[in-house]
């Protein structure tokens, strides 16, 4: 019996483990060990159900909520264990996304996708931007290229900042009013760090391609009112985000279950990892030892450093070289009498020049349904990041007070209020920070484990940091440990399967 101990219990661990299960159940002599320290399984994905004091319950996501509808994994994933079913988009007719300006809130105009207006009236009537701001992202549409790329080349050989990226196309208070709260909300990231080719590698191409990002983004909007104007009558429109009806750790939840609970092992973590006589030996925080024919390291970057030692020097090196940032999540519930606002809407955004401790707000009961009893209103916040990481030294009830003083703030939710539910979710080194270069760090580090049989790494520090991909970094692990191995999975070989 071939033996595969995986380490990490997020997405990227219970999908390698349940292509590992799958391998298993179609007659090959395989099976694995996840290890995962906490005394939970899902990682970065967290659903709490809590009861209201009055009856029925909250669905509060203290991780991630939602994925990338255009991203197939979590869907293919879904359909494959049953629960598609149960997969939700976001309540569309509420969706607006809001930006504090001066301590006020101004709508974000219609058009503008990313950062970029797509749309002229919206945009010189909008309160977001000065007239001279204005004037400097329409400059966008006359601004050469930096460089024209040779063929075969691609962002990668060009790549920059976002930081540099956007002042160069659209001007500094673009960036500070909008491009730099949007990536620290969605990626966590610092734009003057931040490796485009790494993480937003079409607007690269798309400068290439128009000449301008307005002119890329306009052309990118009339293609999707094409397509949903070709959509047969009645069929049901996709969001841009998906979920779950139960939250998001139902995905998680079901890859558990059908991967086999009884070979998890949860509460205890894994310090050490070397080589054995004939494979692999996992030392355990309570002094066990498992001994297996592969390894997938599924953790957070720096975690991954620390076991890597002992599997290879280089690799170690490259991956202490990602840095990672910390954030925490705070989920409050309110009585609706005491958040006299217009709910219609999904976010908000803070950009850094605000000074302000919560990065973004989320109103989850206007965003996702059922997500909270009848005349209750939930709300997330987020604080920490690459500009914010101090505020985080507070305790737990420090930051729930600072959420909700800032909400009463800038919402206007009543002081005196008393949360019906509240909750924080701290998430230290939770995310990595793809900075210039990432994208050869990862490639060296791919070229180190395609030279070291049945090893491979997994997680959100390498090809992207969403749900899909961190789910699919997961799969692909297990193939190529399954193919080190010899071993068949699901009618092919692992290696047929990349």
């Amino acid at each position: 019996m071939k033996r595969i101990v995986i380490i990490g219990g997020g997405i990227a661990g219970l999908g390698a483990a349940y292509e590992i299960a799958k391998a298993g159940r179609s007659g090959e002599d395989v099976e694995f060990v996840l290890v995962e320290k906490h005394d939970r399984l899902g990682g970065k994905i967290f659903t709490d159900r809590a009861a209201d004091p009055d009856g029925d319950e909250y669905v509060a996501d203290g991780g991630s909520d939602s994925f990338l509808t255009e991203k197939p994994a979590v869907h293919r994933a879904a359909a494959e264990l049953g629960i598609a079913d149960r997969l939700c988009g976001t309540l569309d007719e509420n969706k607006r996304t809001f930006i504090v300006k001066d301590g006020r809130l101004v709508e974000l105009p219609d058009g503008v996708m990313m950062f970029a207006p797509t749309k002229l009236v919206p945009l010189a009537t909008t309160s977001l931007y000065s007239w001279p701001g204005k004037f400097r992202m329409a400059c966008d549409l006359v601004i050469p290229r930096k460089e024209r790329w040779a063929p075969g080349e691609s962002g990668k050989d060009h790549d920059e900042t976002l930081e540099s990226f956007v002042t160069r196309r659209m001007g500094r208070e673009c960036l500070d009013r909008l491009a730099e709260p949007l990536v620290g909300g969605v990626n966590g990231s610092d734009p003057a760090t931040m490796s485009l080719a790494a993480t937003y590698p079409n607007l690269l191409e798309m400068e290439q391609k128009h000449g301008s990002l307005i002119r890329g983004f306009v052309a990118q909007r009339k293609r999707i009112e094409a397509m949903r104007a070709k959509a047969p009558a009645g069929s049901p429109r996709r969001t841009f985000f998906s979920s779950f009806r139960d939250g998001l750790q139902t995905i998680t939840d079901a890859l558990a279950d059908a991967a086999g609970r009884e070979r998890i092992v949860t509460g205890v973590a894994a310090v050490r990892v070397g080589r054995a006589p004939e494979g692999w030996r996992t030392e355990l925080a309570d002094g066990s030892v498992i001994d297996s024919d592969g390894l997938i390291v599924a953790t957070e970057a720096w975690a991954a450093a620390v076991l890597a030692e002992g599997v290879d020097a280089r690799a170690a090196e490259l991956l202490s070289s990602i840095p990672c940032s910390s954030s925490a999540t705070v989920v409050l519930a309110y009585d609706e009498s005491d958040c006299p606002f217009d709910k219609r809407w999904h976010g908000i955004l803070t950009p850094a020049v605000e000074r302000r401790h919560l990065t973004g707000i989320s109103l989850m009961s206007s965003k996702w349904p059922d997500r909270a009893p009848n005349g209750r209103v939930l709300l997330r916040g987020f604080l920490g990041g690459p500009r914010d990481e101090g505020v985080l030294d507070a305790t737990d009830d420090e930051l729930i007070a600072l959420a909700r003083e800032e909400l009463a703030d800038l919402l206007g939710v009543r002081r005196a209020a008393r949360p019906r539910y509240a909750r924080l979710f701290r998430w230290p080194g939770g995310m990595p920070q793809y900075t210039l270069g990432h994208l050869e760090r990862v490639d060296e580090i791919e070229r180190l484990e395609a030279q070291i049989a049945g090893v491979a790494f997994a997680g959100n520090a390498y090809r992207g940091v969403g749900v899909p991909n961190a789910l699919e970094s997961g799969q692909r692990a297990a193939h190529k440990v399954l193919a080190d191995l010899g071993v068949v999975s699901g009618g092919t070989t692992a290696e047929e399967t990349r």
